[in-house]
């Protein structure tokens, strides 16, 4: 084991002692100054899960989501030296989080938070003109066979849990009282100019944004979101993308030469 895996794990677990060799400049303790810095790295990473997961930190509080954020940094050093990207794998940490059993919604409440980060520092792309994406549909003479490129930010996340509900509800002052978790939902995050945006939408409007991501033609598209739900309504799924920019491309049929 290199020297520097011996120090980076030391940094992540308390409990094990200063590495050998380590000395300071200026004569201080090894030791004491190691403990410093192993404090300072552990909690700059707990800060960034409270920045990016804040909903899921008033659901349980913060002691609750400090000590579990605690137990997940020292199982999941950074894999990137992005801090923002640092966390993506918390969501399923909660999932399996006992303690947080008896708040069922969190992992899914998690989740919905990552793709918020994800949608906010997402690569930019020129959407198509509102005017224009009707115009070439209108126009279309194989209108089943557009591929609709979509914006890089865009994501859907469908839980047997009300998600959006849920998370909209902790954006509004007194809101929660009201609220019902207990009904499924699903929700499209994207990111509109420079505001992220949080949509409920159904099970079929899902499915059907899930098969254009995937390069999917329009005709099978519709298919599969009619499979997820029978009510998926079309018209108002695309009414949605495209007043939200959120279609960047229409393109054709891609022929397959023999």
């Amino acid at each position: 084991m290199s020297v520097q895996t011996i120090f980076a794990n030391a940094l992540l677990a308390p409990d094990q002692p200063c590495p050998d060799g380590l000395f300071s400049s200026n004569g201080a303790d090894p030791q004491s100054r190691f403990a410093v810095y192993r404090n300072n790295v552990h909690s700059s990473l707990i800060n960034a899960l409270v920045a990016a997961y804040p909903v899921t930190l008033q659901l349980v509080g913060d002691d609750f989501f400090c000590a579990m954020a605690s137990v997940y940094v020292q199982t999941s050093p950074p894999g990137s030296p992005l801090i923002s990207e640092y966390g993506s794998t918390f969501a399923d940490f909660i999932q399996g989080f006992k303690p947080a059993a008896s708040v069922p919604y969190l992992a899914d409440i998690a989740r919905l938070e990552r793709h918020r980060v994800r949608a906010y520092h997402a690569a930019d792309a020129r959407p198509l003109d509102p005017l224009s994406v009707l115009q070439q549909l209108q126009g279309s003479t194989d209108l089943g066979q557009l591929r609709l490129q979509l914006h890089p930010s865009l994501a859907t996340l469908t839980s047997p849990y009300a998600i959006v509900a849920i998370w909209a509800a902790h954006q509004v002052e007194g809101a929660v009282a009201t609220l019902n978790p207990w009904h499924a939902q699903a929700a499209l995050v994207l990111r509109h100019g420079l505001e992220v945006k949080v949509f409920a939408i159904d099970s079929g409007a899902a499915a059907f944004i899930d098969s254009l991501n995937q390069g999917t033609a329009l005709e099978m598209a519709v298919a599969q979101a009619l499979e997820a739900s029978a009510d998926f309504n079309l018209q108002q799924c695309l009414s949605l993308l495209i007043s939200h920019d959120a279609i960047t491309q229409l393109l054709p049929e891609q022929k397959v030469s023999l």
